[in-house]
């Protein structure tokens, strides 16, 4: 990387900042734009459910099963270099799954998609992590960068309804528009960085098989959890097996001169709290989405687009991100945003918990205004804790177990919800009263879930506050010690 910090660049260091935005704000909308673009790719290709939900899920393998190795790829074989390959590679499958023409295409397509955006993203974190100095000014970009992150969600979810009546394909085509900008001005902009020196010891080959296929399989039991009618025996065993291969990755680390995952790294207490929070805050956000929607479509009979518009004010978290959240830390400090985050939401699920057949919008908002603060309070401080005091070598790895655990915890609350709601709804007679009941039953899930995090985040509150008292008792300390006479 450039000796000179890029925030020390003046407009330069902007637009850098600006085009690795553009990254997880692509990354974000892609999601969301395909998501509510589903149902239609599925009556004009004559899906079946099982493989409509596979378009959705063959994205979401490829990211949860290799954003652990992406991270540590960007350490070892250069974030620039990883960066744009794989921004192409999300470019090309992009605009494969737009000519589309049968199910298997598009589900490669995804898949792969999914694998671009492991190595891209957590390379794009680390370049930042990389270029501002530890500090308030890269505190600044990570909370942008996760504020645009959460804003592409939510606006991709309004641009994907536009889109879809214009035809499904564009929902494909819009982000290789963007992904090809966003190339053209990184070429530019992007630092230049020493290449990489070959590994003196190897690389850690059998570590990086056995990541990736833990990983998969993991990822594939969880979001085959949320497919009902399919039997537990399939997903339970890929999480069996799955647990296994981890328990194996880790005897592998621990035998490897030059292991993928440093197994020093997990003891950094706050990084990995932080994690197991981001997991949380993720599955509990996503899951209240998930059944938010199924409620308003299916219950209320609304359509995609006009569900997308009632839920595009949790997008404030993107204005909120940048603007309130920064403020608020410089003056009270990560750990005590990310709890007040977590209480938050959990005020915010809590308030739906009513939900009828017949609520107003109005009786919805403060629910989904309170999630959206929330959401822009926790999540940015969480990726700062993430990559605090982590050495600059790295850091690629500690934004991919970052992203591995979100991805991770958003595919664990929206499957958590639909096997609650299928679980709820099962043997009902199908009437209004008996279907709110059940969504009822599912919102339980995000509200579980962000107490958790709340605990968590508790915990570090408590760690920091004893790390203060030490900190301010050190130099009372040195006053009665002295040279070694009492005073």
């Amino acid at each position: 990387m450039s000796s000179v910090p890029v925030a020390r660049r003046s407009g330069r260091g902007w637009a850098l900042l600006l085009v690795l935005c553009g990254t997880i704000f692509l990354e974000g909308s892609d999601v969301a734009m395909l998501a509510v673009a589903v149902p239609t790719i599925r009556a004009d290709l004559g899906l079946t459910t099982g493989t409509a939900a596979w378009v959705m899920s063959g994205y979401v393998l490829g990211y949860a099963g290799f954003t652990l190795l992406g991270g540590r790829a960007a350490d070892l074989l250069g974030r620039r270099r990883m960066f744009l390959i794989w921004l192409g590679v999300f470019l090309v499958f992009s605009a494969l799954g737009a000519f589309a023409i049968d199910a298997w295409m598009l589900v490669v397509a995804r898949f792969v998609t999914g694998v671009a955006a492991a190595f891209m993203t957590p390379a794009a974190m680390s370049i930042i992590t990389t270029s501002y100095p530890e500090g308030p000014q890269r505190d600044k970009a990570l909370l942008v960068f996760a504020g645009v992150g959460a804003g592409g969600f939510s606006l991709g979810l309004v641009i994907g309804g536009l889109l879809t009546e214009l035809g499904w394909r564009w929902v494909f085509l819009a982000p290789v528009f963007l992904a090809a900008a966003i190339l053209l001005a990184a070429l530019r902009l992007l630092p230049a960085e020493a290449r990489p020196e070959p590994a003196t010891r190897g690389y850690d080959l059998g570590g990086a098989a056995g990541a990736a296929a833990a990983m998969l399989l993991l990822a594939y039991g969880i979001v085959r959890l949320e497919h009902r009618g399919e039997g537990l025996g399939p997903p339970l065993g890929a999480l069996a097996a799955g647990s296994a291969l981890v328990a194996a990755f880790i005897v592998i680390e621990r035998h490897s001169k030059a292991p993928l995952v440093p197994l020093a790294i997990f003891r950094k207490t706050a990084m990995v709290r932080a994690d197991l929070a981001a997991l949380l805050l993720l599955g509990a956000f996503f899951g209240f989405q998930f059944i938010v929607t199924l409620y308003l479509q299916e219950l209320r009979g609304w359509s995609p687009l006009r569900t997308a518009i009632a839920l595009i004010v949790m997008g404030c978290d993107a204005v909120l991100a940048p603007t309130l959240t920064p403020r608020l830390v410089n003056r009270y400090g990560n750990d005590r945003v990310i709890f007040g985050g977590f209480l938050l939401a959990i005020v915010a699920y809590g308030l739906f918990l009513p939900v009828g057949p017949e609520w107003s919008y109005a009786a919805m908002f403060p629910s989904l205004i309170i999630a959206g603060t929330a959401f822009a309070l926790a999540y940015g401080p969480l990726t700062i804790a993430a990559t605090e005091s982590v050495a600059k070598g790295e850091q690629g790895l500690a934004g991919g177990l970052l992203y591995t655990f979100t991805q991770f915890g958003s595919a664990v609350g929206i499957s958590a919800v639909s096997a609650v709601y299928g679980i709820a709804a099962a043997g009902t007679d199908g009437s209004p009263d008996a279907v709110s009941d059940a969504y009822r039953t599912a919102l339980i899930v995000p509200v579980v879930m962000v107490l958790m995090g709340a605990a968590v985040a508790a915990f570090g509150l408590r760690t920091a506050g004893a790390a203060r008292r030490r900190k301010s008792a050190a130099p009372a300390a040195r006053d009665k010690v002295g040279d070694g006479v009492p005073r």
